[in-house]
């Protein structure tokens, strides 16, 4: 027996439908900008490359990959999670290599949030997307 509501499906995407995920992880906001949401794009644009260079102000450690400790190589992903920021702090040697002072961890810990910020973000673009998320 049917009911009276009827459930829309998703609807479907023309081109490649990670794209938005890939951008936004690549560029903050960029996945939001691809799905016309101005607003939302512009302000993960602005909070994420704000915690991220207020970190790297404060001499954030950077992580590396690595086969050592766990704790680093969860840095070392939360890190990635901001995309060309972090490529960009590692070809130009920002980020300390040690913490040597308070504020320096304070400072990884704003650039470790920033990337997992960033990967939320890019999901969230990529639901958009595909039309799971309005």
């Amino acid at each position: 027996m049917a009911s009276g509501t009827q459930t829309s499906a998703p609807t479907k995407t023309q081109g490649f439908a990670y794209s938005a995920l890939i951008l936004g992880w690549l560029v903050p906001g960029a996945g939001h900008l691809l799905t016309r949401h101005w607003i939302r794009a512009l302000l993960l644009f602005l909070a994420i490359t704000a915690m991220f260079f207020l970190g790297i102000a404060m001499q954030a450690k950077v992580y590396v990959p690595n086969t050592g400790d766990p704790l680093d190589m969860l840095g070392f992903v939360g890190d990635v999670g901001t995309g060309a920021l972090y490529f960009l702090a590692r070809i130009f040697s920002l980020g300390q290599s040690t913490v040597q002072l308070v504020t320096a961890d304070y400072g990884t810990k704003f650039v470790v949030v920033a990337g997992l910020l960033n990967f939320v973000a890019a999901v969230d673009a990529h639901n958009l997307r595909i039309g799971r998320k309005l």
